[in-house]
């Protein structure tokens, strides 16, 4: 039986040594990469791409691009979850597919809400998203400023800011995944410490691909929690206005 949310938070450790002698269900870790994919995700533009390894050569690449730390060297499988802001015209496309879809089949159509919709993908995506060398950036930011001084205005919208929304919906996407993982008693740990260059050149990614984290999959081995959990005092990040 798998394990409440609650329990699978609970149960979530970054485990850094895998048990070697027990190997993990293929279809187990992709459905939790699917269940990832379900994550809030800005604008729902989803600009992720999940690379599930377990061929053992590529493995033994991506340990040693992960410097051979043991949660990646003792790693059964591998996840590694990649920000893909390049494809923001192929995901809103088809975001405005989906939505014309929604709109045509219904009854009575909302004629201001199908106007509002569209209108968000096919004109102000575009103005978020394009890019020309950093100097569209600068105009937004520039506007934007100006703008804010009269009234409430969204103020993230250079190249900077747009890509840290794009790893932080990446992000919640692989927590997802970690705690999909953790209802059905596997283990994980999400590394930042690897070469970024080189596991891009190991999976073959475009060059404007970023890599997230790379998380290790299998299941916990002796000493492969180094100790207790520790959190600051909750009183410390906790505040109720």
């Amino acid at each position: 039986m798998e394990k409440t949310v609650s329990e699978a938070i609970e149960f979530r450790r970054s485990v850094r040594k895998y048990d070697p002698n027990q190997s993990l269900n293929h279809e187990d870790v992709k459905e939790c990469i699917r269940q990832a994919t379900l994550a809030a995700t800005s604008s729902n533009l989803q600009l992720w791409e999940f690379y599930h390894i377990t061929d053992s050569e590529i493995l033994k690449k991506l340990s040693k691009a992960c410097f051979s730390q043991s949660a990646a060297s003792t790693a059964v499988q591998l996840v590694i979850p990649v920000v893909r802001k390049d494809l923001w015209r192929k995901r809103s496309t088809a975001n405005i597919d989906f939505h014309k879809q929604q709109f045509e089949a219904q009854e009575v159509r909302n004629a201001k809400k199908e106007k509002r919709t569209l209108k968000y993908y096919e004109k102000l995506i575009p103005v978020l998203y394009r890019e020309f060398f950093g100097i569209f950036g600068f105009l937004k930011k520039v506007f934007a400023k100006t703008t804010g001084i009269y009234r409430p205005m969204y103020r993230e919208v250079n190249r900077g800011d747009l890509r840290v929304i794009a790893h932080k919906s990446t992000a919640l996407a692989a927590q997802n995944f970690m705690i999909s993982m953790a209802a059905k008693g596997i283990d994980t740990c999400p590394m930042e410490g690897f070469d970024s260059i080189r596991v891009k050149r190991i999976l073959n990614l475009p060059r404007k691909a970023e890599i997230s984290m790379v998380i290790g999959c299998g299941y916990r081995d002796e000493g492969g929690i180094y100790g207790p959990r520790f959190r600051v005092p909750f009183k410390d990040v906790y505040y109720s206005i």
